[in-house]
Parts: structure tokens; C-alpha cells; sequence
């Protein structure tokens, strides 16, 4: 039994996905995908594996993730399930059919928010006049 662990990252989410051989479960945070919510996000969550096709019925998948907001919850892992089955795939194949549709499914978005300055309640180099 093959079991491989693969890792996602969004903002402040943070995605652990386990894949192992099985019959197409695929479960977010002990929830069928099925039954996730909102359904958009179920949407962007199973993109990977409508992309991967028969490889994703022979799998199951299962995702940890924590942190974040519900966006940023839902790229980080779908991020964590492609990788997963670029790994499980072990050929160039799948990995290429990922990044010609979407880049961001095997390549972590790394931007973050900009941090508040001192003595200023916005995120910004220098304060702003109103007087121009």
C-alpha cells in the first residue's frame, strides 16, 4: 500500500493531504467532499482531481486543513491534492496537464498581506495628504 503525504500553502492556510490507495474518497477536514460548503469552493477543491480523471478513482485522498479564511482554505488545498497526485502519477504527464491549466495548482501563490507600520493604522510606505 503506497501512502504519500504532500503540503499546501495559502496566506495563513495551511493544507496536509494523505493519499493512499482506495476507491475515490476524498474527505476535507473528516467531511466528504460531497458534502462541503459552500460550493464553490467544493468546485476549486475538486478541480485537481477532474483533471487527474480515472488516476483520482483509484485513491483516496485525505485533507487536514487549518488556518486562513475559506478561500484561502480551499486553494491551499487543492494546491495539497495535486501535488499529491503529481507524486502518486510519477510521470511528467499529469504535471503538465496541471500547469497548463492552472499554474497555481502545483506552485504555491507566496504574496502575503503587507504588515501596518508604526504609528499608523494602514498598511503603507508614507501617509497620504488630503490637502492636494
Amino acid at each position: 500500500m503506497k501512502v504519500i503525504h504532500s503540503s499546501g500553502k495559502r496566506k495563513k492556510a495551511i493544507a496536509r493531504a494523505t493519499l493512499r490507495d482506495g476507491d475515490g474518497k476524498v474527505r476535507i477536514n473528516k467531511i466528504s467532499l460531497d458534502d462541503f460548503a459552500p460550493k464553490m469552493l467544493q468546485m476549486r477543491l475538486r478541480e485537481p482531481l477532474l483533471l487527474a480523471g480515472d488516476m483520482a478513482k483509484k485513491v483516496d485522498i485525505d485533507v487536514k486543513i487549518e488556518g486562513g479564511g475559506i478561500t484561502g482554505q480551499a486553494d491551499a488545498g487543492r494546491l495539497a491534492i495535486a501535488r499529491s497526485l503529481v507524486d502518486y502519477a510519477k510521470g511528467d504527464k499529469l504535471k503538465k496537464v496541471f500547469l497548463e491549466y492552472d499554474r497555481m495548482l502545483l506552485v504555491a501563490d507566496v504574496r502575503q498581506n503587507e504588515t501596518s507600520k508604526p504609528n499608523d493604522s494602514k498598511p503603507r510606505a508614507k501617509r497620504q495628504k488630503s490637502y492636494r
